[in-house]
């Protein structure tokens, strides 16, 4: 609501207000006599006989301004003050009626705390995502820490506490929340399975890796029903080229099934990342491995896939065969030669592409992001040919005719000569 004008507020609505508040204050002292209004002791300006203000109503001159006791006016705001301050406890109380408690849910308000290092040993895990106070609560039920409370106050006076990383940790029974924290922000505590997992294996491969760096069989993966697990479909129910390369990081218990499944939902990710649509993705794992088993090199990649694609394209020197000895290094599951023979180029399996034209019905192994991406996007060019003329640097050339490939071809054959036992 706006005050009125300055001109309509004069000094008799003024000396009105300041009566009523006289008399309030009048009122706790029992007396409302309003010839000793504190309002006239506030608002006179000063000398008793100044009555010649025209603006001044005649019925309400000034009044001679009277000396107060000092015992009483302090009495009065005494008074005032009690009342204000039960007015403010109450309010207060009733406030904090409306505030959660946030202890540990309202429920445990403990601040006990442990002291020293702890004893024994305990295997706590600490899932991704983990906030302080689910954290704290797991410590709690461990019996690694004495309280909620203790914790969270470590983990708010330590800059560092952000820094927990997910995983297992070894900790000890009864620890104080210090030393708790420090553990988990050192590496050495944190136990954890970092499997690494290359571009371009087999199945077979990957089961050898996995049950080498986490303690359990090849029997096991090979336990795994692919209908148990989560594939895209365009996987068709197989594993080869579906299980993503990468470097994991597996808990003591988990399972080769959680495994399995851990590194096809990083594939399904990266996917998406790239933007692989759904109806192409098998199309294009199946020519990312073919480049992955062919190239050693990222910046080969690509330029691999285009001589892929052009050889698919139909080109009258190779009539659609992409001839690609990878395929059919996948088809007798060999490593170890750079090459391949004769009768294995005459094997009628459906992978080999010496024989039949086109893709092969499937991945051949797992391609990496590189692949994935050199598959989607091959370099433009009109390379047919390519041949890895030294395999231990991995050095490649390409070539858009039958005769310079036959020159780069020869550097490759006196590597062989040179190194027989890998040919």
């Amino acid at each position: 609501m706006s005050q009125p004008p300055e001109d309509d507020w004069d000094e008799h609505d003024a000396r009105g207000v300041a009566r009523r508040f006289d008399d309030d204050l009048l009122a706790l002292r029992g007396t409302r006599h309003h010839d000793e209004s504190l309002a006239d002791h506030v608002l006179d300006p000063g000398d008793p006989g100044h009555h010649d203000d025209p603006h001044l109503d005649p019925g309400h001159r000034p009044r001679r301004r009277r000396h107060r006791s000092p015992w009483l006016v302090a009495l009065a705001l005494g008074l005032a003050g009690v009342v204000v301050l039960v007015a403010a406890v109450y309010s207060l109380g009733s406030l904090r009626s409306l505030v959660p408690d946030l202890a540990a849910g309202g429920e445990d308000v403990s601040t006990a705390d442990y002291e020293g290092e702890g004893s024994g040993e305990v295997m706590v895990e600490i899932p991704e995502g983990a906030a302080g106070a689910q954290i704290a609560q797991i410590l709690v039920e461990e019996d690694v820490v004495g309280s909620v409370s203790a914790f969270s106050t470590a983990l708010q006076a330590d800059p560092d506490s952000a820094a927990i990383q997910p995983g297992t940790y070894r900790m000890a029974n009864q620890m104080s929340s210090e030393a708790a924290l420090e553990r988990l922000l050192d590496s050495e505590y944190r136990e954890f399975s970092g499997v690494t997992v290359r571009e371009g294996l087999w199945v077979d491969e990957t089961f050898t890796v996995l049950a080498e760096e986490t303690g359990h069989e090849v029997a096991d993966y090979e336990a795994v029903d692919p209908e148990d697990l989560q594939l895209p479909a365009a996987a068709r129910g197989e594993l080869e080229g579906f299980l993503y390369p990468s470097t994991y990081e597996f808990g003591p218990d988990t399972t080769p099934q959680e495994q399995l499944q851990a590194m096809i939902d990083q594939g399904v990710q990266v996917y998406d990342e790239i933007g692989i649509p759904d109806d192409q993705l098998r199309e294009v794992v199946i020519k990312a491995s073919i480049v992955q088993g062919e190239g050693q090199f990222a910046e080969d990649l690509p330029k691999i896939a285009r001589v892929m694609e052009n050889r698919i394209e139909g080109n009258s020197e190779t009539n659609g065969l992409m001839q690609m000895d990878s395929t059919v290094h996948y088809i007798y599951q060999e490593r170890g030669r750079a090459g391949t023979t004769e009768e294995q180029r005459s094997n009628d399996s459906p992978y080999n592409t010496y024989v039949h034209p086109g893709l092969p019905p499937g991945p051949i192994n797992s391609p990496g992001e590189a692949a994935l991406r050199a598959a989607m996007e091959p370099e433009p060019g009109d390379w047919v040919y390519f041949v890895t003329v030294d395999p231990s640097t991995g050095e490649t050339k390409f070539a858009e005719t039958y005769e310079e490939h036959l020159v780069n071809q020869e550097e490759f054959l006196r590597w062989c000569e040179d190194n027989p036992d890998q040919c």
